[in-house]
């Protein structure tokens, strides 16, 4: 009997790590659009104003990823960096992210109330590379005199390493764009992690 149930034990881990193992290499959604998709990615209107008052009413930041069709860089920050759980969760937390087309037609309302398209709106806010993900200030931060593209607190400008992808979301987080800049909090965490004796891969 005992030989019996130590076979069925071994049959359910065997049958959980092959359970385990697909899921690890499950990728992530492709929507019509070709982009890669989360499930927790915000399904917005496109009002970027509107979307900046939720995040902020929800105690988040706003960003928005820019990403395009067969983006190799695109499909490494889904299924590489936020496929990290303690990278994903902490963003999930903290932020509310929209996901917009380098080349989209939707119509976007940008922060300072102008009415254009993802594409016009990829060039007016400068992206070159995918992906690019802007963070936006709080809504009550806004300066309607300004355009939307001159008040970004920071831009992660082309794919970043999970190390320094994390980071950029605990700077902006943190306020710490305010009075250091992204390279100096970095060297720093990277310290203040080696003290502690956790790894850093750079």
């Amino acid at each position: 009997m005992s030989a019996m149930l130590n076979a069925a034990r071994l049959s359910v881990a065997l049958l959980l790590s092959l359970t385990l193992v697909t899921v690890a290499a499950a990728e992530p959604r492709i929507g019509d659009d070709g982009l890669y998709k989360q499930p927790w990615f915000v399904e917005s209107f496109l009002d970027l104003r509107e979307d900046l008052a939720d995040a902020q009413a929800a105690d988040k930041r706003l960003a928005i990823i820019w990403e395009q069709r067969g983006c190799p860089y695109c499909k490494d920050l889904h299924t590489v960096n936020l496929g990290k759980p303690e990278i994903s969760e902490y963003i999930k937390a903290n932020f509310a992210i929209i996901q917009l087309n380098l080349w989209g037609d939707r119509e976007v309302t940008d922060v300072d109330g102008e009415v254009t398209t993802e594409k016009k709106l990829a060039r007016k806010w400068g992206v070159v590379f995918t992906p690019t993900i802007h963070f936006l200030p709080e809504a009550t931060e806004l300066d309607q005199s300004q355009a939307g593209n001159r008040q970004l607190v920071a831009v992660m400008p082309g794919y970043f390493r999970p190390f320094h992808f994390a980071r950029m979301f605990e700077y902006v987080k943190e306020r710490r764009y305010e009075h250091d800049h992204f390279q100096k909090y970095l060297s720093e965490k990277a310290e203040e992690m080696r003290q502690a004796g956790i790894p850093v891969e750079m």
